[in-house]
């Protein structure tokens, strides 16, 4: 949940409400995916809501106790079961996650080293009498400390040994990401206080509801809004549509689309149409 989302509102909106409906891996097991990615709506990525899913449906009775089947389960990679296994059960065993890996590179001044790499320096520094302290505060010294730029050296607790300390920018130096310029062209048909919408069976969206596509025709143009998704940066059309669309329909009452399987971007389309009054004005009752 902590991806690409703020501590705070993962621990004071989207964790609590997510427990709470789903107390036990057997709650979760037995869910219906589309209930899952209702309640993960907003969070974006959603595929690790499917993962989350499916590993509780692989694990009812309880996670497995060893990285090696942990790693079995969908969506669980090498930090994620580290971290169960250190966090979790208390065992010996190295964590690395984006903060741990900044620290890593810098005290070892590695120059563009691989993930194994790294993960090999980080299990060589463990402190191996009091691990889950020993990643913990890793961790701390990566959020607090060791930061992505202007790391404070000057008061970090490994400075003395810190090989890089010098030129810390050196050795966490990201390689630009291009991104991919999109354009979106949906359509929207509103009959009898629900819009009709459609499971994506493919691409970034899949298994949640979208609006149908639709060709782009001026005169039925309503508004259009940017959105960002991974490397996508995208523009995203709205028309209204005078034919119900030919893909399979799930109608969605309007009262109940923010409550509803879709992505964040189906939000910020809805958003616009509220707050240009059109979801009224366009409805029809064809």
């Amino acid at each position: 949940m902590l991806q690409q989302t703020q501590v705070r509102r993962v621990k004071d909106e989207y964790y609590p409400r997510f427990l709470h409906k789903y107390p036990t891996l057997q709650h979760l097991a037995d869910a219906p995916l589309e209930d899952v990615l209702s309640i993960w709506s907003g969070l974006g990525y959603y595929r690790r809501a499917k993962n989350l899913h499916l590993s509780a449906q692989h694990a009812r009775d309880g996670l497995p106790q060893t990285q090696e089947e942990l790693l079995k389960l969908p969506g669980i990679g090498a930090y994620t079961a580290s971290a169960i296994c250190s966090f979790g059960y208390e065992q010996c065993v190295a964590v690395v996650d984006t903060n741990i890996a900044r620290v890593i590179k810098r005290f070892f001044a590695l120059i563009n080293p691989t993930n194994t790499q790294v993960w090999r320096y980080a299990e060589d520094f463990l402190d191996t009498h009091n691990t889950r302290a020993h990643n913990l505060a890793l961790m701390d010294v990566g959020s607090m400390v060791c930061l992505p730029t202007n790391p404070q050296c000057g008061i970090c607790p490994l400075r003395v040994g810190c090989k890089g300390k010098d030129s810390p920018q050196v050795y966490t130096q990201k390689q630009k990401t291009n991104s991919i310029a999109m354009e979106l062209f949906f359509g929207v048909y509103i009959h009898n206080g629900a819009v009709a919408m459609h499971y994506s069976k493919d691409g970034m969206y899949n298994n949640m509801l979208v609006l149908p596509n639709t060709d782009p025709i001026e005169e039925h143009f309503l508004g259009s809004f940017k959105h960002s998704y991974t490397k996508y940066k995208l523009t995203v059309h709205l028309y209204t549509l005078e034919e119900l669309p030919q893909e399979e329909r799930v109608w969605v009452a309007l009262d109940k689309f923010e409550t509803a399987p879709v992505s964040s971007m189906m939000k910020k389309a809805w958003k616009l149409l509220q707050k240009k009054g059109l979801h009224n004005a366009i409805c029809t009752s064809g």
